[in-house]
């Protein structure tokens, strides 16, 4: 059998089902990209990808072509975007004759190299490899040929509009487009969601009547929480570039608070609002009606509801699943224990300030008790004692009366020092021997391991020529560790490093923020793990 680009291939990158009049032309040019980059002179790509994932990359440059000439604006979203964060339209390639409105040889390579390095993870592959530049030299001609004669998919065009009167849903839904249907993140969020989704399906411990309401709020979490790896943004961020600078939502979309998906008490209703308590926290919320359907099933004060809520234009809406039970002692203990649950309204205004400044008055008492520095050196079973220490350092600066310290130390076992996966006793025995603790000014403490040898320092015992280059590139991409992490070992150790002394490292440095957005995935935005109670 001939081997080739079917339909479904085309549409799995589109937001819509059915067949349109032109995906037939762009499924033809799949396939004639197909007989090049699925042929003997592009072997190498073999080295990276299976036969699936070439038809996938096929289709994804075809897309992009599609985009451009459609007016969808997917991709020049995220070049006007670069523009403004970095002063040119592209990373890596030159971009000295670029044409913003039209096709450019620079973001097939760009493209191609974004499709390589994030549909496989097994290997980076370097922007500046001829293979890639290879790809951009034999597309561009085929896509120069056909330019003028494209049709326009006007029938794509309206999934990614907003009407000007949108409510919060409609927003949601475009969010919903972008991220888990374009092209552009197909290979990204939306393969990341799918994944989870196989994940839970596999492992057999859901009964299946809860599979589509947990699958609802697993979508409605990527939709609102997850982080693009093309410049580490979110939904919301992408819905408002789309809009542009003269939709009168753009600024509403920007607003949309994080998604909070907790629980709470019932505390009573009016004709506008009902009246929730989050059980962790204590804080008064107020969900419009206008966003909820099940209003006359609340009926007896104190009721648990398990509930979404994201905030638009100034008023709390549901978002995601519901559920209530009846009071239940235990399950509020635990919640008013859970770090976790308190984290998850910590980003609320009235929080920020407080916990902005807690968080560099612990940093600064980090300092003092390490010899003014933010990064500590230690065998593995030392790090528990390390922190026992700075914890009591800490708590004596305060100078707290004996209660206090008792409720600071509580505290401290209930939060986790590290967040609310490490608290300070947990067990690192078997990790490896050669660890650091480093204090993040934006979010506080934080472990690493097998790392030490990025960091030249006088006071780690631990640096060793021989392993520097893997360590540092571990450092830089893999999502474990945090930008500040990274950018504390280029800002002080960079010059001392071989690592960015040779090719192609060293080139990298130019965009080295680009590059962090893309391997942080999650972790390029640092939350503070204090939350007040």
């Amino acid at each position: 059998m001939k081997r080739k680009i079917y339909i479904k291939n085309w549409l799995a990158l589109k937001p819509y089902l059915k067949q349109v009049k032109t995906d037939s032309y762009y499924l033809a040019l799949c396939n004639k990209l197909y007989s090049f980059l699925g042929g003997a002179d592009f072997f190498i790509l073999r080295f990276h990808l299976d036969d699936e994932d070439i038809k996938g990359l096929c289709c994804f440059l075809v897309s992009y072509f599609e985009d451009i000439i459609s007016g969808t604006k997917l991709f020049q979203s995220f070049t006007k975007k670069h523009e403004t964060l970095y002063g040119s339209r592209l990373p890596f390639f030159d971009t000295t004759d670029y044409y913003p409105d039209e096709i450019n040889e620079a973001d097939v390579a760009f493209l191609s190299w974004y499709y390589l390095n994030t549909v496989q993870h097994e290997r980076f592959v370097s922007p500046v490899n001829d293979f890639i530049l290879d790809i951009s030299k034999t597309v561009m001609p085929v896509f120069d040929e056909e330019y003028e004669f494209a049709p326009e998919n006007e029938h794509i065009k309206q999934f990614y509009k907003l009407p000007e009167d949108a409510d919060y849903y409609a927003v949601r839904q475009l969010m919903d487009r972008i991220l888990l249907e374009s092209y552009l993140f197909s290979i990204d969020i939306s393969d990341r969601f799918l994944d989870e989704v196989e994940e839970i399906s596999q492992s057999g411990e859901m009964p299946p009547h809860l599979m589509p309401a947990i699958l609802n709020e697993l979508k409605d979490e990527f939709v609102h929480n997850s982080y693009t790896r093309l410049l580490n943004m979110k939904g919301k961020e992408w819905a408002a570039l789309l809009c542009g600078d003269k939709h009168p939502l753009q600024q509403d979309i920007l607003g949309i608070s994080d998604r909070i998906s907790s629980h709470f008490f019932y505390k009573g209703q009016d004709d506008h609002d009902i009246f929730l308590e989050h059980i962790a926290t204590g804080k008064k919320f107020n969900m419009t009606k206008k966003s909820f359907d099940h209003s006359d099933e609340l009926r007896a004060i104190d009721i648990i509801i398990t509930i979404g809520l994201v905030k638009w234009k100034d008023e709390w809406w549901f978002s995601g699943i519901f559920s209530c039970k009846d009071y239940d002692a235990d399950m509020v203990l635990n919640e008013r224990n859970s770090a976790r649950s308190r984290q998850q309204v910590g980003f609320l205004d009235k929080d920020r300030e407080k916990v902005k400044q807690i968080l560099q008055d612990k940093y600064q008492r980090f300092l003092e008790f390490n010899q003014n520095s933010p990064i500590a050196f230690l065998n593995s079973s030392e790090i528990n004692s390390f922190l026992k220490k700075y914890i009591e350092f800490y708590n004596k600066s305060l100078n707290l009366s004996e209660k206090e310290i008792d409720d600071a130390r509580k505290r401290s076992r209930g939060e986790g020092f590290f967040g609310s996966e490490l608290s300070s006793e947990f067990d690192f025995s078997d990790f490896e021997d050669d660890a650091l603790v480093f204090f993040n000014p934006e979010s506080g403490p934080e472990i690493g391991f097998g790392i030490c040898g990025a960091f030249p320092a006088e006071i780690n015992p631990f640096f060793k020529g021989k392993d520097s280059n893997e360590d540092v590139q571990f450092l830089l991409m893999s999502s474990d560790f945090s930008k500040e992490l990274a950018m504390y070992c280029i800002d002080n150790y960079g010059e001392k490093l071989d690592f960015f002394k040779e090719l192609p490292w060293k080139q990298y440095l130019e965009n080295i923020d680009f590059l962090l957005r893309f391997w942080k995935k999650g972790n390029y935005h640092a939350k503070p793990e204090y939350t007040p109670i």
